[in-house]
């Protein structure tokens, strides 16, 4: 009897899993591997796309890990987090930063012996500045928190750049510019949205401190400027029309949203802005695929 008592309270795989926000890097991973088809005008080879990924994947999920036991209080006074392993208790602390510890470790050493130590010290900057200047700090300190730690969750299509070239590049650079202007008004948009949960954890979200219509105008101006950032890459050479129209159409669809949200008719507004900019960002990147490889190869398109 107790044997069974004490099974079922241990921590499943999948509250494992929950900690490392499969969604979430998995959306990382894209960046990443897109990252590195981009980085050369051959075939990446295999063993660089899967342990580089996997190394990418494993400290993500480390910092996602931090993230969860930094914030394990908070995410208890929040409808979207409190049922969250760490704070629901299936996931001890002590368990979680042990495990948040070993796929980091893991994860540096693959990078480090496999791939090359750019990658690995780059993703070690990225990992510390979402785990704590971020999640320790900045989230705490100010409404522009996801502005000034949007830099952190930028880097994977660097990431998966210097694995392939082991140096950094203008070009890649520039994906990393797409995505942090990218990230304010996708989060901003959620935030709008769970703009009590956050004003009920005392989280200085932009909603909660200045205001709804204060953050849809600048959820609107960041769109504006995450359009013409995504210019850049066509206006520089490195895509073509393909890449451009892309751009263009997408980014249209990110300002009407942006709109229909300042406009403040539609209540669904902010969480659907919240989804089509993920979809955004993935469309995005795919085009940006699209183009690298069809393109040179394919004289009509060209």
């Amino acid at each position: 009897m107790s044997n069974s008592i004490v099974a079922s309270n241990r921590p499943l795989w999948r509250d494992y899993l929950e900690l490392c926000k499969p969604k979430v890097v998995a959306l990382m991973l894209l960046t990443s591997l897109i990252g590195m088809l981009l980085a050369t005008p051959g075939l990446v080879p295999l063993d660089i796309i899967i342990l580089g990924n996997l190394g990418i994947a494993l400290c993500a999920g480390s910092a996602a890990a931090v993230n969860h036991l930094v914030d394990r209080h908070i995410d208890l006074k929040m409808r979207r987090t409190h049922n969250r392993p760490i704070a629901k208790g299936r996931v001890g602390p002590q368990q979680a930063l042990i495990f948040a510890f070993a796929i980091g470790l893991l994860g540096m050493a693959i990078l480090l012996f496999f791939i090359n130590a750019l990658t690995a010290w780059l993703t070690l900057a990225s990992l510390l500045g979402y785990a704590l200047v971020y999640t320790l700090f900045l989230k705490r300190a100010t409404p522009q928190n996801i502005v000034i730690g949007g830099i952190a969750g930028a880097a994977p299509p660097l990431l998966g750049w210097t694995a392939v070239t082991n140096s950094i590049d203008g070009h890649g650079l520039l994906l990393v510019l797409i995505i942090f202007a990218w990230t304010p008004p996708h989060f901003w948009a959620l935030a709008v949205h769970r703009k009590d949960d956050y004003a009920k954890a005392d989280i200085p979200m932009l909603p909660v401190t200045h205001g709804e219509r204060y953050t849809k105008l600048h959820i609107l101006l960041y769109t504006i400027i995450l359009c013409i950032v995504t210019l850049l890459p066509y206006l520089t050479g490195m895509f073509n029309w393909l890449y451009l129209l892309g751009a263009v159409v997408l980014g249209g669809g990110f300002i009407y949203w942006s709109v229909v949200m300042l406009i403040g008719k539609n209540e669904k507004a902010p969480m659907e802005t919240f989804k089509y900019s993920i979809i955004y960002l993935m469309a995005l990147f795919v085009v940006m695929l699209l183009d690298h490889y069809l393109l040179p190869l394919n004289p009509i398109l060209g």
